[in-house]
């Protein structure tokens, strides 16, 4: 397939198109996301006519702008797509499953093409192939030809035409108005007996301000050009035979009420050519905002967004600096002062709510990415699968969405692989041949929890338990369930007996949890034999502001992330025990922990006296609880997180910083890395 230069977004008046890419870019990928999902949640059986028609429009907006922008590839694949879902939408033809494969497969297709013209190296499928198998779809062809019989197909004779019919090209123009195109199709639509008209891709050669059409008619010229005189003088209209059934791609008469951009074949340029000053109007005009549903948009780039944050989070941190300068001035002296402050704090919460609300995105962003990658997976696998969501509208913020996406997506994958059977086991075990993956989001806390559950074979303790010792690793005399499943977050473990393309490496697993607790989060596993497997994530809500606890240690101020903290005491000396060399332990209730002093960690306050009765922070990560010996507990609050490793380096035990009231600026604890420090 041809690519065509993108020389040509700058027409002869020097307007450049080009500036407007981003947005195309951005709206195609919608309408592609959009028409997968449609397609996946259509019955072949009993297609739903809304449905069939939202597909349509979606494939009828990338052609509009990939013509407008003069992206020939994409308008000649999106073209041929859209003559197939107007013969559906109008039930001329009935959907199969064959042409369900061939539009998603074209919808890969076309994202690999625009990922192109974004100037990433992708591999493109058989584009050409895809093309032939759409045409032959909507000759009646009910299986998708190979590419190899498409090209057959193509190079054979065209059918000959019914007596007395004739196949004609009607070239039109210069047109004075694009409309004018669509009042000619309405016209011989309206006359009966004069035949049948429809919109044809344009000739190589042809005029960009003309539309070629192709004509079936039993009418002598005489009686069309009367036809034409209606719209056109006749000397703007030219009928010679039609030149051959390869270069038919022909369009549906269009549908001003559901298209708000022009199609291929009306206002756009011939691939290669450059795109006249008109075409510009329709994208300059959707770009800054569009309308679904009644609510309006404002499409807004990310960096601007983040920018807000930080200046939000500036914002905090000066009114905290505000309120602790006036915590020593006399209240009855300063009393409106005080209420102005008062007022202060309430609408920066608001003001900061509302901004933080800005990043967030709804998990059914993530889930809708799986319908698509389970249909393929269980056709591969020979395995028969419902997806389940619960809890798409629950809101998590945009850089969490976007580093859990890989994660989740490799649990699901192995879901799919080791966990659901195969509907011959299913039956064998009175389950249903096919298996449920549920995912599921919902708040919990101050956290968001995300669960990966299928109800397939479950995990085996014993099978992990020879693995880990066949591995060479050192296990416990007892372990419960919990402390076994973890096994398989080790690096390189895999019970999987075959390797596929699919899992079964041994590699993932363990890059799955690191990642997870990288963004402050972390995994459990919980499973039943036979009955299933559940993994869930529990994730911070946001990254750039938090709910903190501060602790002082040797004169240091410390942040603790509030979701950690379980709880606090003064831990009497007989409670605190050493065990081995410097090992300790604090007995809580009826059970022991590791005790872990902050100001040996970070060497604060060294050299000072151990003190008697020393206050204890609980911590709880990663399914365990470690004790903090802390100096004092200085009180709670929200602060702004701000990234040390990139504005300094790699802190151990230190996750971030941010700044205080007083201008101090005081580090944000690992919770993690002091869990796995107790461990050693």
């Amino acid at each position: 397939m041809s690519q065509t230069s993108t020389d040509s977004s700058a027409d002869a008046g020097g307007f450049d198109l080009a500036q407007f890419y981003s947005v195309f870019f951005e709206e195609a990928a919608e309408n592609l996301a959009s028409m997968e999902q449609l397609l996946l949640a259509l019955d072949p059986q009993a297609p739903e006519d809304e449905t069939l028609h939202a597909i349509f429009r979606c494939a009828h907006s990338i052609k509009g702008g990939a013509a407008t922008f003069g992206f020939g590839e994409l308008a000649e694949l999106t073209h041929v797509m859209e003559t197939l879902l107007d013969k559906l939408r109008r039930h001329e033809l009935a959907l199969t499953s064959a042409m369900t494969d061939t539009l998603l497969t074209a919808g890969d297709a076309l994202t690999a093409m625009l990922q192109r013209r974004q100037g990433n190296e992708v591999d493109l499928p058989d584009v050409a192939g895809l093309t032939q198998a759409f045409v032959g779809f909507a000759n009646g062809d009910q299986a998708a030809p190979a590419p190899a019989a498409a090209a057959a197909a193509a190079a054979a004779p065209a059918p000959v035409a019914a007596p007395g019919t004739r196949e004609l090209e009607l070239l039109a123009g210069p047109l004075p108005h694009a409309s004018i195109a669509d009042d000619l199709v309405t016209l011989f639509g309206e006359v009966g007996g004069i035949g049948k008209l429809e919109v044809a891709a344009p000739a190589p050669d042809q005029d960009p301000q003309s539309v070629r059409f192709h004509l079936t008619t039993t009418a002598a010229d005489s009686e069309l050009l009367d036809l034409c005189g209606f719209h056109l003088p006749r000397e703007q209209i030219r009928i010679t035979p039609w030149g051959g059934a390869a270069a038919v791609a022909a369009s549906a008469p269009a549908d001003l009420s559901t298209a708000a951009d022009p199609g291929w074949g009306l206002y756009e340029n011939a691939p290669g050519a450059t795109p006249p000053v008109v075409a510009a109007a329709p994208v300059v005009k959707a770009a800054p905002k569009r309308v679904t549903g009644g609510d309006t948009t404002i499409r807004v780039s990310v960096d601007k967004v983040d920018q807000l944050i930080n200046l939000m989070g500036e914002l905090v941190i000066t009114r905290a600096m505000l309120a602790q300068r006036a915590s020593g001035l006399d209240g009855s002296a300063f009393q409106q002062l005080s209420t102005g402050l008062a007022d202060l704090e309430r609408t920066t919460r608001d003001l900061q709510e509302s901004v933080m609300s800005i990043r967030m995105i709804p998990m059914s962003d993530v889930f809708n990415r799986f319908p698509r990658m389970l249909r393929d997976l269980a056709a591969k696998l020979g395995k028969q699968i419902e997806l389940q969501t619960v809890g798409e509208a629950t809101e998590l913020d945009k850089s969490l969405i976007e580093k859990i996406t890989d994660p989740l997506t490799h649990l699901v994958r192995n879901s799919v692989d080791h966990g659901i059977e195969t509907p011959d086991e299913r039956l064998a075990k009175g389950k249903p041949a096919a298996g449920t993956l549920t995912l599921s989001a919902q708040h919990a806390g101050g956290s968001i929890l995300i669960q990966v559950r299928d109800d397939g074979r479950g995990l085996d303790r014993d099978r992990i338990l020879a693995k880990a010792r066949k591995s060479g690793m050192q296990l416990p005399d007892k372990m419960d369930d919990s402390q076994v499943f973890q096994l398989i977050f080790a690096p390189g473990f895999s019970t999987a007996e075959v390797v596929t393309d699919v899992s079964g490496r041994g590699v993932g697993m363990d890059v799955v949890k690191r990642n997870i607790l990288a963004l402050g989060g972390s995994v459990d596993l919980d499973s039943a034999p036979g009955m299933g497997t559940c993994v869930s994530v529990r994730l911070p809500l946001t990254l750039a502001i938090m709910d903190g606890m501060s602790i002082s240690v040797g004169g240091e101020l410390y942040l603790l992330p509030l979701a950690t903290v379980v709880e606090s005491f003064q831990a009497s000396t007989a409670g605190v025990k050493t065990m081995g060399e410097a090992g300790r332990v604090v007995k809580v209730r009826d059970d022991y922990l590791p005790v872990v002093a902050l100001d040996q960690a970070f060497g604060a306050g060294f050299g000072s006296e151990p003190v008697a009765d020393p206050m204890m922070v609980i911590v709880e990560s990663e399914g365990q609880r470690v004790a903090l010996e802390v100096d004092a507990l200085v009180g709670q609050q929200q602060v702004v997180v701000k990234n040390l490793e990139a504005n300094y380096r790699k802190v151990p035990n230190v996750s971030g910083a941010t700044i205080m009231g007083d201008g101090r600026v005081a580090l944000i604890l690992d919770v993690s890395a002091l869990v796995r420090r107790s461990r050693h």
